[in-house]
């Protein structure tokens, strides 16, 4: 299992989530911390094209397609029949690291930060999960949890910091 601190950012889509993080990964790895990330998507993905030898080794019916180059690899893993992972499983499939950010995942029990934009006119999910330990937002708002300011990342990324105790 990793030993990583793992903290999450979730958020109706359109509120951010992915900007926030964008900014924040900078702001950690610039302090020495080896920062991975966790995405969930709701939709099918797939980071693979037809006709590639690797597209047509998956749909094969091979399990686990590997790509390895360079400057990277990845391996991608065809679920079939088989449940979708959870998030400790999937956590577990990373490589040693300080800090594991989590895009999603709303229901996980992991502390995370609510992503809110009232200009969306979507309702705050935080009463519904306990984990959440605080809102980003881009406008005011008055909560009995900490309200950090969606547009200074860099505050948000100490408020994380000190909430892990990695500060």
């Amino acid at each position: 299992m990793n030993s990583a601190k793992t903290f999450g950012i979730s958020g109706w889509s359109g509120s951010g989530k992915t900007t926030l993080i964008e900014a924040l990964i900078p702001l950690f790895t610039a302090r020495g911390l080896r920062v991975s990330l966790i995405k969930h998507t709701h939709h099918g993905f797939d980071i693979d094209k037809p006709g590639k030898d690797s597209f047509r080794f998956r749909a094969a019916g091979a399990s686990e397609v590997m790509l390895a180059g360079e400057q990277r690899w990845a391996l991608m893993r065809e679920l079939r029949e088989e449940p979708q992972a959870s998030l400790t499983e999937l956590l577990a499939r990373l490589s040693p690291c300080d800090l594991v950010l989590v895009e999603g995942f709303k229901s996980a029990e992991l502390a995370k930060i609510e992503v809110h934009r009232p200009a969306l006119g979507k309702p705050f999910f935080h009463a519904e999960f306990p984990e959440v330990v605080a809102i980003a937002s881009d406008a005011p708002l008055v909560s009995d949890l900490p309200v950090l300011a969606l547009n200074d990342p860099p505050a948000i990324a100490e408020w994380i910091l000190q909430f892990l105790k990695l500060a």
